[in-house]
């Protein structure tokens, strides 16, 4: 059996473990539960821990060498162009589906959710009052790199890297050369660490998944059943479009890159973190044929501004608190509230909960009670691993997708 499939079987087998010991401890160990939930919630934490000390490294040296090959300008702009497009489509169509199943399903009109304590929520409504236009801007360009690295600020790394990849690329290779080697050779480093790393993703998930059972036990289930049921029909409606438009561009490729990023996207669907799972998807999406040039350039820019499962999720949940509270929205609110939805979750990919902020922050402007938000708190880490693991499709899509429009996708797998 290859590494790749015996790691599949390893997440699904401590999947199983973690809902079981979860379980066992919620129903017999009550009195239990929660010092055992905090403890073996480690499990996750080390892993999602050290899967973060390597990002940013090895976005800063993987975009900057994927840049600075590129040599051409004019290449770079085609492909930042390209991938913006799908970027800003893939969102729009994300935020859509939202907002018309949302509106077709009516979960917040025959769904009875218990009275959550708004306690819940003081945190996140509090953290939403300072966005502005200032703090967005701010929250792209970097004061300072080391604080960019030091924070695992994403986008901002993104914007050193590429001003600096682009300035390498216009220094003549004399200059250029050693510098890009050096940095090539950081990021193989870091990507054979990646190997080393996965290993420990099966109790990662374990510690994760039997934390939240532990503490909540299978009743959260059947409480907010329809709400689950609405909210993953209508990302089941979003991978359906994703695939479709996946092999429209891919053809029967795109089930060798399913079966490519099986892992990732099951990493990603058990610890509720995209970002767990970059390095390797940068590493599978090599191996499945795009260009390490490409892969370099976008998959940064894509897990800044290209998350589809995040960005259909605020559509689906600012609706809905304003159908619990009985607020009739017009179209013509709607789609404003969408527009605005669409600018301001731009860029804000490394903020904790991010999704949840902006749903807070959105609530407040169009006069929708932002305390609503607890009412979909205790069910948001089941929502959240669903949205994370269709974040991971929609940049392996575009990744594939813009590396095969530049004629740089290869006819087969390979090596890295």
């Amino acid at each position: 059996m290859k590494g790749q499939n015996k790691l599949f079987v390893a997440i699904i087998v401590a999947l199983v473990i973690g809902v079981a010991i979860g379980g066992l401890v919620h129903i017999n160990y009550p009195e239990s539960a929660e010092p055992f939930s905090k403890n073996i919630k480690l499990l996750g934490t080390i892993f999602i821990r050290l899967v973060q000390m390597i990002i940013a490294p090895l976005v800063f040296t993987t975009l900057v060498v994927g840049i600075a090959k590129m040599s051409d300008i004019k290449m770079i702009g085609r492909v930042g162009t390209k991938a913006m497009l799908w970027f800003i489509s893939a969102s729009l169509v994300s935020l859509f589906i939202g907002l018309i199943l949302v509106n077709w399903l009516e979960p917040g009109h025959v769904t009875k959710l218990p009275i959550q304590d708004a306690s819940s929520a003081e945190e996140l409504v509090k953290s939403s009052k300072g966005f502005s236009l200032e703090d967005f801007v701010k929250h792209i360009i970097p004061k300072s790199l080391f604080e960019a690295f030091a924070t695992n600020e994403v986008l901002q790394i993104v914007v050193f890297s590429i001003m600096f990849g682009v300035a390498l690329a216009n220094l003549g290779d004399d200059y250029a050369q050693p510098v890009i080697k050096l940095f090539d050779v950081v990021a193989h480093g870091i990507l054979k660490m990646v190997g080393y790393i996965m290993w420990f993703a099966p109790l990662g998930v374990l510690g994760a998944i039997a934390a939240v059972v532990a503490t909540n036990g299978f009743e959260i289930f059947k409480v907010y059943a329809i709400y689950l049921r609405d909210f993953f029909f209508a990302l089941g409606i979003l991978w359906l479009i994703l695939l479709l438009v996946g092999y429209m561009i891919l053809g029967r490729r795109l089930f060798d890159l399913l079966r490519r990023i099986k892992s990732p996207l099951l990493i990603a669907f058990s610890t509720t973190s995209s970002e767990a799972v970059f390095p390797k998807l940068v590493e599978e999406l090599e191996r499945f044929g795009c260009n390490n040039r490409v892969v370099s350039f976008i998959l940064p820019l894509g897990y800044s501004f290209n998350l589809d499962g995040s960005m259909m999720y605020m559509t689906f949940a600012s609706i809905f608190i304003a159908q619990i509270y009985g607020i009739d929205m017009s179209v013509g609110q709607q789609v404003t509230m969408l527009l605005v939805l669409m600018l301001t979750s731009k860029g804000i990919a490394g903020v904790p909960r991010a999704s949840l902020v902006i749903i807070v922050a959105t609530c407040s402007m169009f006069g929708i009670p932002p305390e609503g938000i607890a009412l979909i708190l205790p069910i948001d880490h089941f929502c959240d691993m669903g949205r994370s693991m269709t974040n991971v499709l929609g940049n392996a899509l575009a990744t594939s997708a813009v590396s095969k429009w530049e004629g740089q996708l290869d006819s087969h797998g390979g090596d890295l």
